[in-house]
C-alpha cells in the first residue's frame, strides 16, 4: 500500500501562513540552492500530487507556465485536487474529486505505484489528520517567527522522529511517522 505523506512548510513557531495572509514570502528569505534541489527530489518521488482548493489555484496559476525547476514534476505527475467547488481544471494532468475525501485517500493508497505526496493547505492537511490519512509528515521548519496566523495543527498527536536535515540558509526538514 502507498504512503500519503505531508509536505508543509513551517516557520519556528508552527504557523504555516503568516497573520498578514503572506503564504511563501517568510520561507524564500531561507529557501537555498540546496533545499531547492532536495524539493525537486521529493517531488519527482511522487505518484500524485495532492491538494486543497485553495493550493491548486494558487499553483494551477503558476506551474503550467513556468520555467522553474520545480514546474516539471509538478506538470507532468498527476494532480488531486479534492474541492466541492472546482468543477473543472485547464492544468494538464489534473483530476477533481468532489465526494468523500476518506474514501478517495483510502482508495488512491490502495493503487499501485509511488507514495502519494499532500501539499496542504492548512484546512486540507487538518482534514487528512483528522483522518488518520497522513502516514508520514515531512515538514520543512524555516528559521522565521511569525507570530500568528495559520498553524498547521490543530489537535494533538504524538508522532515518531524519522529523520533530519538541515540546508545551509537554517532550514531543516524534519520527517515523522503516526505512531
Amino acid at each position: 500500500m502507498r504512503k500519503l505523506i505531508l509536505k508543509m512548510h513551517t516557520s519556528l513557531d508552527g504557523y504555516v501562513r503568516a497573520a498578514s495572509g503572506d503564504v511563501m514570502g517568510w520561507v524564500f528569505r531561507t529557501f537555498d540552492d540546496e533545499l531547492a534541489k532536495w524539493e525537486v527530489e521529493e517531488l519527482w518521488k511522487a505518484s500524485a500530487h495532492l491538494m486543497g482548493r485553495k493550493v491548486y489555484e494558487e499553483m494551477a496559476a503558476h506551474w503550467p507556465t513556468s520555467t522553474e525547476p520545480f514546474a516539471p514534476p509538478m506538470n507532468q505527475i498527476p494532480k488531486v485536487v479534492f474541492s466541492k467547488s472546482v468543477k473543472r481544471s485547464d492544468w494538464q494532468g489534473t483530476r477533481i474529486h468532489g465526494g468523500d475525501l476518506g474514501a478517495e485517500i483510502t482508495r488512491l493508497k490502495h493503487e499501485a505505484g509511488k507514495d502519494l505526496l499532500a501539499h496542504g493547505g492548512p484546512g486540507f492537511a487538518q482534514s487528512l489528520a483528522k483522518l488518520g490519512a497522513i502516514d508520514e509528515y515531512r515538514l520543512v521548519v524555516h528559521p522565521a517567527v511569525l507570530g500568528g496566523g495559520l498553524r498547521l495543527f490543530e489537535d494533538a498527536m504524538d508522532l515518531k522522529f524519522a529523520s533530519a536535515r538541515s540546508f545551509p540558509a537554517g532550514a531543516v526538514a524534519l520527517t515523522y511517522t503516526r505512531n
